[in-house]
């Protein structure tokens, strides 16, 4: 796992060496072992890149990387696990290696076969490759997005790109300029969606896409997408197929040259990563958890008891308020952009870096993909209360308002939503938003000194043949893509840790898909329970509670001096503990923005002789 940077130009200028180094240096955080630079002969391309060092470990696996005769030049970030038959299968045809890392594979095979090499890629990654002959620039992200990649370009063509937002901010040729419509979205829904971020003119790449970037003109192609089952989908035998599929996951996943370990919490997903990974390795596994002393909703105690069945090494954390307050601004300042979530990550990975682990494994995306979370209970809910209330006029709609009460702070959100088309995705918004438009609007204004558009862009339309399978995708890429995936990422990071997900290689997401949903999302997410029967019955049993901190606990205690002067201030009531930490949360980021910005406008005047005239 590392950090990538660079350029694409249409012509040489000397500011863009010394963006690259200052993008270098921003994104050291990401690759303790170590770094490089690189700049084309002509001036066109300029690459960084920090290096996690997983595969390889040897300076043979060194980056940014060239080839033959310095024509193709990449830097990449993330994991490749197929790596291994891939250069078996190179190796067939006469191609040759210098070294053992998954970064010359994938640079041989897109000498090879080009961009339809990404086809053979398994894994998690964000790439950008030079081509010296043809003056051309490629950027690549993995299938489900789990790698981030974020791109500016300029007015004169050309185009910047970096693993994280602020490394190209501290490029000092992207304005550190607060996009109004990003600050909407991220206060409508508690993350920023891609491809938007909270900076004007810097997007992400597509997951499941490359970029073509030729003489200041990009073009963007899909190379993969997610494919439900159709209408004539017949039942498969779905225990099989999921025990196996994860099994094959699994084993690749643990491809590396340095210890692994895993995250336990008391749910499900987790504790079925371990239990098979029992069925191929029989060394003492190092497992992680954190616990909440005092809090009713504390897991801690079910994956300690999982921990002791499956003998692994476990370590865990007991974590406070105070502890809490201890890393607040360390967790803050590791957000790349801000969101309602990551400091359970943040301190998990801390305790995985403290005893010395570099790999992880994550159960993330199996709520996802079996139905584990109760947005598939409560959105066709909501699609049947406001047909109600739109059939049965005004005492429809007093029935619904009461029946909204369930959803507690969800409830400020309904008449926003009644006032609206009442379909799939505005349903799932309500579950998942954390203000209203008009509320999101007010923020903006208040944050940005501009309004922003009343509503988002219209999203493409979902074509799924079950409400389930639609919400699952509604799931995957916009809740777990926004909001877990880069909060993973960048917590993960802040630690030299590199997380890997086993239930989003693309091969297991695509034999999954083949099992119809009245199979693969049945309630309590059965089907994988019953795919890995050695989940013990005080996993398999309990309530699904998600991963829970104490927040509002602490936001009444320890916390409670910061969180008085953000409600004494706020702008429009807060309530619920998600929608201040929200608030929070972006004043932390929009302060380390001003910081940039004024930062660039000394220097800006230094090197004119501080003449403002």
């Amino acid at each position: 796992m590392c950090g990538i940077a660079g350029f694409f130009a249409t012509a040489a200028n000397p500011d863009l060496p010394v963006a690259v180094e200052r993008m270098r240096q921003a994104l050291l955080h990401r690759g303790p072992d170590d770094t490089g630079t690189w700049i084309a002969p002509g001036g066109l391309a300029g690459f960084a890149h920090t290096r996690l060092a997983i595969l390889d470990v040897s300076s043979a696996g060194h980056q940014p990387m060239s080839i033959a005769d310095g024509r193709y030049t990449i830097t990449y970030n993330g994991e490749v696990f197929n790596f291994a038959e891939l250069r078996r299968s190179l190796g067939q045809h006469g191609i040759s290696f210098r070294s053992t890392s998954d970064t010359e594979v994938i640079l041989r095979l897109f000498e090879k076969f080009g961009t339809a090499g990404l086809l053979q890629l398994r894994g998690m990654f964000a790439l950008a490759i030079w081509d010296e002959h043809t003056r051309t620039g490629i950027l690549a992200r993995d299938r489900m997005g789990i790698k981030p990649l974020f791109y500016h370009l300029g007015p004169d063509g050309r185009l910047l790109f970096a693993s994280e937002v602020r490394a190209l901010v501290a490029s000092k040729l992207v304005p550190p300029e607060v996009d109004a419509q990003g600050v909407f979205e991220y206060f409508r829904s508690g993350s920023v969606p891609e491809p938007q971020s909270l900076i004007k003119g810097v997007r992400a790449v597509a997951p499941a896409h490359y970029l073509v970037v030729r003489n200041g003109s990009v073009e963007s192609h899909r190379y993969w997408d997610l494919h439900f089952p159709s209408s004539t989908t017949e039942a498969v035998d779905a225990v099989s197929l999921v025990r196996e599929s994860l099994l094959d996951s699994l084993r690749h996943h643990f491809v590396s040259d340095v210890p692994v370990g895993l995250f336990l919490s008391g749910g499900i997903d987790s504790t079925a990563l371990l239990a098979l990974s029992r069925t191929f390795r029989d060394d003492q596994l190092q497992t992680f958890s954190l616990t909440f002393p005092g809090f009713p909703e504390d897991e801690g105690g079910a994956a300690r008891r999982t921990a002791a069945h499956f003998h692994t090494d476990h370590a865990e954390y007991a974590m406070t308020g105070s502890d809490a307050q201890g890393v607040m601004n360390s967790f803050l300042a590791a957000a790349d952009q801000p969101s309602i979530d990551g400091l359970n990550t943040f301190t998990v990975c801390r305790l995985a870096a403290q005893h010395g682990t570099k790999v992880v494994l994550s159960g993330l995306g199996g709520d996802e993909l079996f139905g584990g979370y109760p947005s598939f209970r409560d959105v066709p809910m909501l699609l049947q209360w406001s047909a109600m209330a739109r059939l049965s006029g005004p005492l429809g709609r007093a029935m619904v308002h009461v029946a909204a009460r369930a959803f507690s702070a969800k409830a400020a959100r309904l008449n926003d939503w009644l006032s609206n088309p009442a379909d799939l995705d505005e349903a799932y918004a309500v579950f998942r938003g954390i203000y209203t438009r008009a509320e999101s609007a007010a923020l903006t204004s208040h944050y940005t000194g501009t309004a922003p558009l009343a509503t988002a862009p219209a999203a493409p339309p979902l074509h799924d043949v079950t409400v389930g399978d639609a919400i699952s995708r509604l799931e995957l890429t916009r809740y777990m893509r926004n909001q877990l995936l880069r909060d993973a990422d960048a917590m993960s990071m802040a630690w030299g840790i590199e997380l890997r997900v086993p239930f989003l290689d693309h091969r297991f997401v695509e034999a999954l898909l083949t099992i119809p949903a009245t199979q693969r999302l049945h309630p309590k997410k059965a089907l994988l329970v019953r795919a890995v029967p050695e989940i013990p019955e005080w996993i398999a049993q309990a309530p699904k509670r998600g991963f829970l901190l104490p927040m509002e606990q602490w936001m009444g205690g320890e916390w409670g001096q910061a969180f008085a002067d953000l409600d004494r201030r706020a702008v429009v009531p807060a309530g619920s503990w998600y929608r201040r930490w929200s608030v929070l949360a972006f004043e932390h980021w929009l302060g380390r923005m001003h910081t940039v910005a004024t930062e660039s406008t000394a220097s800006e005047a230094i090197a004119s002789g501080g003449n403002n005239t």
